[in-house]
């Protein structure tokens, strides 16, 4: 049985797909999971692969989904991408791709649903 926190989650996860095909994107993949890493959506858009995290809660809130997302799960995203980057199912997507990190941050309101979209709100740096 899904706990409240799961159920929130994914409710977040089909709201954010929705709201990335409005703006055009193609779902490549939801839940893509390399070894205990997870990436929540990776959409397409013209030359371009998403890979876009989250974050959902439920009102009243005393933080922003966004602050939810720290340096380790960046690099934990960034993990994960380059395992998707070396995948069968990559090898089925154009060749030529930019890749971005974009984020959808979601509260619940007993009687709306507030989606904000930061694209490219992480760039990854390597030392």
């Amino acid at each position: 049985m899904k706990d409240q926190r799961q159920i929130v989650g994914k409710e977040g996860e089909k709201q954010a797909c929705l709201y990335l095909e409005r703006l055009g994107h193609r779902i490549v993949a939801k839940n893509w999971r390399s070894e205990h890493k997870e990436l929540d959506i990776i959409s397409l858009t013209e030359g371009v692969l998403h890979v876009v995290e989250v974050k959902s809660l439920t009102a009243p809130v005393l933080t922003e989904p966004l602050s939810k997302i720290n340096a380790k799960k960046m690099r934990n995203l960034v993990a994960a991408t380059n395992a998707f980057l070396n995948s069968e199912e990559r090898k089925r997507l154009p060749q030529d791709l930019e890749v971005v990190f974009d984020i959808v941050s979601i509260v619940f309101f007993e009687d709306e649903t507030k989606i904000e979209y930061y694209p490219q709100a992480y760039i990854p740096t390597y030392v």
